[in-house]
């Protein structure tokens, strides 16, 4: 990869006013795989700058332009599918088969849903027969901060940049320094795509720096970010001065009840979600609430799927979970499983060091507490790997009661082949996305949560609107 320590900047490849740099490790190896430039302030302006000089011409233009220059980043970024997967692989310790199968295809399924919600989005349009001379128009916000995590790169790269783009604003986007390289590729498909110059501009750096930097930054109107809810807190703090939107997409610690007349595979099906990316996804169905004639069985399954969980380096082929990022999530992992031993939850399957015959790389073992008790540090905070807690409940007010007894609220899932049940319970858990029986959300669904999740909503028409003003006007003059 060529552009390692350059940042993109107002349509070219530029070296770094700063002489920073930092080390992006394979967390498959611990070893150095690249090393990036940081940004400093300076870099940080002239992207912004950058984006505020091309914004008066690129919000002006016809959205049918805008579409074209989507499609293009699309059909490149298909053509560079595995240069994508591979940098996602060695970046963030995806196993190579999933991150082709999954990592990778999340951007392309953003994309497309993109075009398709945009194709059908009306710019300006009438308030009402009643007021047959107003009109309501949807404009782009301005110059955009996009600060994106490092677990699923380009799942939110695409949720940020492409609906920014399509909705006609500029955009500095600061991909996490944890896992850079595949945003340099999609700055590379960018630059394929000839989009015009400071349309898209993106400057690496940590969030002390660009990250702080581009909060506090007076010619940025809207931030969205994605992260921990910490962070993201920080970064609503730092931008009230400049009063920007704020679009937060922050942590999970979702729910997942089976209900005694859940399918045979419910428990099972739970427990590879729990563990699929290593555990490093904020929508990961980390608590399993089990109707207690159940839930001895339930223990037993998980048991079993856990010991039967393969963990192996991200470079093999093959269906088996990787590293997690860093030492940092590592160490993170190991004291929350510490805690959960300590606290008295009965462990079942894994526990603290690594896996069996991996003695180097962030490898964490699968890992699953039984008789979690609500209240436990691993049961009201979001761990961040491949750790299960189960809980067992006697009826469905109990349960309702434990799964929105919890500071976060993005995902929750329910388990019955009960109808009636399984619509009571979506209405009333407290989350911003319910599924059920083990059915993924269609395209256009828009991803975001409540609480402390944030209150983003990234997606579908949804996710364009995030990047647009409504303008009310009237006196239209009949045309």
């Amino acid at each position: 990869m060529s552009h390692e320590r350059q940042f993109y900047i107002n349509g070219a490849w530029v070296a770094p006013v700063s002489t920073r740099t930092c080390e992006v490790m394979d967390p498959s190896t611990e070893e150095v795989c690249a090393t990036i430039a940081l940004g400093d302030r300076a870099d940080t302006d002239a992207a912004v700058a950058a984006a505020k000089a091309a914004f008066l011409g690129w919000s002006q233009t016809r959205p049918e332009e805008r579409l074209t220059y989507v499609e293009k980043i699309l059909a490149i970024y298909e053509k560079r599918s595995e240069d994508m997967s591979r940098a996602i692989s060695l970046e963030m310790g995806a196993p190579i088969d999933m991150a082709r199968r999954s990592q990778t295809t999340s951007g392309t399924w953003h994309i497309t849903n993109f075009i398709t919600a945009f194709k059908s989005m009306e710019w300006i349009k009438p308030l009402g027969p009643h007021a047959p001379n107003d009109r309501i128009a949807l404009e782009p916000i301005g110059v955009v901060g996009l600060i994106t995590p490092w677990n699923w790169p380009m799942n939110q790269v695409t949720l940020k940049a492409i609906p920014a783009i399509l909705a006609g604003c500029t955009m500095v986007l600061k991909p996490s320094e944890i896992a850079p390289l595949s945003s340099l590729v999609f700055a590379e498909i960018v630059d394929e795509a000839g989009l015009p110059p400071g349309v898209f501009n993106m400057v690496n750096g940590d969030g002390m720096g660009v990250g702080s930097q581009l909060s506090t930054h007076p010619d940025v109107e809207m931030i969205s970010f994605t992260g921990s809810t910490r962070a993201g807190i920080a970064i609503s703090k730092a931008a009230a001065d400049s009063l920007k939107r704020v679009c937060l997409e922050l942590g999970g610690k979702g729910a997942n009840v089976v209900f005694a007349d859940a399918d045979e595979k419910a428990v099972r099906r739970g427990v590879q979600h729990c563990f699929n990316n290593s555990g490093q996804s904020c929508n990961a169905p980390t608590r399993m609430l089990v109707e207690r004639s159940i839930y001895d069985q339930a223990i037993e399954i998980a048991r079993e799927v856990a010991a039967a969980t393969k963990v192996a380096s991200a470079h093999e082929a093959g269906n088996h979970i990787g590293p997690v990022s860093s030492q940092m999530q590592y160490d993170k992992i190991q004291g929350m499983i510490q805690k959960g031993i300590d606290e008295g939850a009965r462990l079942i399957a894994g526990g603290l060091g690594r896996p069996d015959g991996l003695n180097r790389g962030y490898f964490v073992r699968p890992t699953v507490f039984a008789d979690v008790v609500p209240g436990m540090t691993i049961e009201r905070e979001e761990i961040f790997g491949p750790v299960l807690s189960m809980i067992p409940f006697d009826t469905e007010e109990d349960a309702v009661r434990i799964a929105n007894d919890t500071p976060y609220g993005l995902t929750n899932y329910v388990q019955s082949q009960d109808g009636a049940k399984r619509n009571r319970m979506a209405r009333r858990l407290r989350s911003g996305m319910v599924e059920m029986n083990g059915q993924s959300r269609g395209a256009g669904s828009p991803f975001g949560g409540v609480k402390a999740s944030g209150r983003a909503r990234e997606g579908g028409h949804w996710g364009l609107e995030e990047f647009l003003e409504v303008k009310a006007i009237s006196g239209w003059a009949a045309e």
